[in-house]
């Protein structure tokens, strides 16, 4: 845990498999309690953590039933609560309530409307609609909270609005979402319909760089943080793109909308 400027706050777990240790933690998202829930790759399972770390909670195992999971690679909270999880190699995402109770789940193995490929990345926005990064197809899925496929966008390639393995997926407030372009090395933004916005970076180790960006998120302000994976860093952007050095500006506004 770090704070918005960068600087190291807490931390927990170790390497295993008992209550609070991980094998291969991949996906992070945190309720509007400041309870945190993890997907706990290797292990098939997601953990529940209270604001300072503490053990809360824990559900799943290895398989292709109801409540469990194969490569659990991300986690999102939808608006009523409920927790979303893009369980990747079952092709599908889960739904539960935030005590791990299930819910529902979508999708199937394919290339067609609301079927994936490999969903990798999940995210939701304000108005309660569900994004998904489905890497392996390449394209952005959209679909109503309870999973009705609604849009899609996206193809294989470099241009704007093309993607080569899209992972990272996250929303602003105003419900604009930004793409971790993996496999292009850049961060490429769209309009909820799917109409793109702009985008930047390049491959490289400088700032605003990346080698291989995996995840995204957008602060309640509008910054953007970017695991940048293969540069063992991470780094910050306005909502417009603009390179943040850590501790170097003032927060608590926006600085503006995506242009």
């Amino acid at each position: 845990m770090f704070t918005p400027s960068g600087t190291f706050v807490t931390q927990w777990g170790s390497a295993g498999s008992k209550y609070g240790q991980f094998n291969n933690p991949a996906g992070v998202a945190i309720n509007s309690t400041g309870f945190v829930y993890v997907t706990d790759l290797y292990n098939a399972r997601v953990q529940v953590f209270d604001p300072s770390g503490g053990f809360v909670n824990e559900w799943g195992d290895y398989g292709q039933g109801i409540g469990q999971f194969r490569w659990p690679e991300d986690i999102a909270i939808g608006t009523n609560g409920n927790v979303l999880v893009a369980d990747s190699f079952n092709a599908r995402v889960q739904e539960f309530t935030p005590s791990g109770g299930y819910v529902a789940f979508w999708g199937d193995w394919g290339k067609g409307n609301g079927q994936f490929i490999w969903p990798e990345n999940i995210a939701a926005d304000p108005a309660g609609y569900v994004y998904v990064a489905d890497s392996e197809n390449p394209r952005i899925q959209k679909f109503t909270r309870s999973g009705l496929y609604i849009a899609q966008w996206g193809n294989v390639g470099s241009g704007e609005g093309q993607f080569n393995n899209p992972t990272g997926i996250g929303v602003d407030m105003e419900g604009n979402v930004y793409i971790a372009d993996t496999g292009n090395d850049r961060i490429q933004v769209f309009a909820p319909n799917g109409t793109y916005l702009s985008g930047w970076g390049s491959e490289g180790t400088g700032n605003g760089q990346f080698d291989l960006p995996q995840s995204i998120a957008v602060s309640s302000n509008g910054y953007i943080y970017v695991a940048d994976f293969n540069n063992r860093r991470i780094q910050e952007f306005s909502a417009s793109g603009e390179y943040v050095p850590w501790g170097g500006i003032k927060r608590g506004k926006s600085p503006g909308g995506v242009s």
